[in-house]
């Protein structure tokens, strides 16, 4: 059971795959836990400028949770109360990482798959992936922290027409939706989500952690603080600011430090 959550590395670039291509990437209790570790862990490196997040395979990112193992593990709500809050937990991991976050998206994304790909900051899927959330042909519910990403994505209308019908839809209506960033042929996810990556990396990695920090906290109602309001200017005491500014009068690429 220790590999179905697999980290690799390329260089700067992490990839986090639900890996029980057996069950189309069905999420266990375990892998839910294990990658809330994975993502607290890449979220302390300083070395990591981008994660990908994919299922294993082509067939699907994930199905949702397995059914079967609520026998065991959510047959009555003491169960579901542990269970909700090892799910909770890692929705904060990935939801808070500070690294951006890339969701690559095959085949099947439904349930708890979505409530996964949707705490990413960019979601790119082939033309044949699918959507939804039909837990209520269950009898269940999204629970609060799970949720929160869907709403933020489509709002609240949106987010309630597709937990009251649980109807599954194609890419380009996920895209209409604001479920999906961007939607490519099928043979192209891998190398567009790589690219992609790739892009965000070679950028100033502290820049990066600063839009996505800065985007987070305008979700909160209250006003801004002056101290929160100057660190908007915190860059331009930055290394990577003059590497930016010498490399572009150049012409050249800029090589960043991540200081």
């Amino acid at each position: 059971m220790n590999d179905t959550i697999l980290v690799n590395r390329d260089g700067d670039i992490a990839t986090v795959i639900l890996n029980r291509p057996e069950k189309l990437n069905a999420l266990t209790k375990p892998m839910w836990h294990r990658l809330g570790d994975a993502f607290q862990d890449l979220g302390a490196d300083d070395s990591v400028r981008c994660i990908v997040l994919r299922g294993a395979g082509e067939k699907a990112f994930a199905p949702g949770n397995d059914i079967a193992e609520f026998a065991h593990e959510r047959s009555n709500v003491d169960q579901a109360r542990a269970y909700g809050q090892v799910m909770a937990r890692t929705i904060e991991a990935i939801g808070s990482c500070r690294h951006p976050v890339v969701a690559q998206i095959h085949g099947i994304c439904v349930g708890g798959g979505l409530e996964i790909a949707g705490l990413a900051d960019i979601r790119i899927c082939g033309e044949s992936s699918r959507f939804g959330a039909p837990i209520n042909k269950l009898g269940l519910v999204m629970a609060y922290p799970e949720i929160g990403a869907l709403v933020r994505l489509a709002g609240e209308a949106v987010a309630l027409e597709i937990l009251l019908e649980g109807r599954v839809f194609d890419a380009r209506e996920a895209r209409e939706k604001g479920l999906v960033t961007r939607v490519v042929p099928d043979g192209e996810v891998e190398a567009e989500a790589r690219a992609t990556a790739r892009r965000i990396a070679d950028g100033a990695p502290l820049v990066a952690r600063w839009h996505k920090k800065f985007a987070r906290r305008l979700r909160e109602p209250h006003p801004l603080s002056a101290e929160e309001l100057d660190e908007g200017f915190a860059c331009y005491g930055t290394e990577d600011f003059r590497i930016g500014r010498e490399a572009f009068l150049a012409k050249a690429k800029p090589d960043f430090k991540g200081r």
